[in-house]
């Protein structure tokens, strides 16, 4: 799994408990997964269609550095698998897991379309032509 993103955990992201907001953070997976797949697919027009059971195993509090990791477990015709984790960056401690995200990947008439995708492709391989 590759963490890509960190986010501070800030006053306004907390819950009346002090901790981390569990909305704000499943907010900062559902952006990362859509940015993620945006690159990968290479389409700026992709929707989230499906999350699996999301399992919270810790918490985080203000001043933490929370960081996002991404797996692709599966590229169908239309749309991209992931799994992903959130932990603690200075702890390693995992905030919490989501097995399934599925993301849509969408034509110009805003109904899913074939991406032609089959394997993680990094945005450095694209540019050695030039």
């Amino acid at each position: 799994m590759r963490f890509h993103t960190r986010k501070w955990v800030k006053p306004e992201d907390l819950n009346p408990n002090g901790s981390l907001f569990g909305g704000q953070l499943l907010a900062w997976i559902d952006e990362e997964v859509a940015l993620y797949t945006v690159i990968q697919l290479e389409n700026s027009k992709v929707v989230t269609k499906y999350m699996s059971e999301i399992n919270f195993m810790s918490s985080a509090r203000q001043g933490d550095i929370v960081e996002i990791g991404i797996l692709v477990t599966k590229f169908g015709k239309s749309s991209i698998a992931l799994k992903c984790e959130a932990r603690n960056k200075m702890t390693r401690e995992t905030i919490i897991t989501i097995d399934n995200i599925v993301m849509v990947n969408l034509g110009p008439d805003g109904k899913p379309a074939p991406h032609g995708k089959v394997e993680v492709e990094f945005v450095k391989d694209r540019l050695k032509d030039y």
